[in-house]
């Protein structure tokens, strides 16, 4: 394995861990401030908002790559 391909695996690893945990914070923040449902479901949409543009971003350069 050289070095490319340890940089682009650890980086998706790394990124969809600190996605799912991103995921959990939002769900916290939600209970705690409790929001109810439409409270959650805008929580998670405008907050979820900027992980939805990294996950297109990979699969954008994965299909314009091949």
């Amino acid at each position: 394995m050289d070095e490319a391909q340890f940089t682009t695996l650890s980086v998706t690893i790394l990124c969809s861990g600190l996605m799912i945990y991103m995921g959990f914070i939002i769900y916290n923040l939600a209970k705690e401030s409790k929001a109810g449902k439409f409270g959650t479901i805008m929580l998670f949409f405008v907050l979820g908002f900027g992980m939805l543009g990294f996950i297109v971003k990979e699969i954008l350069t994965k299909v314009l790559t091949h």
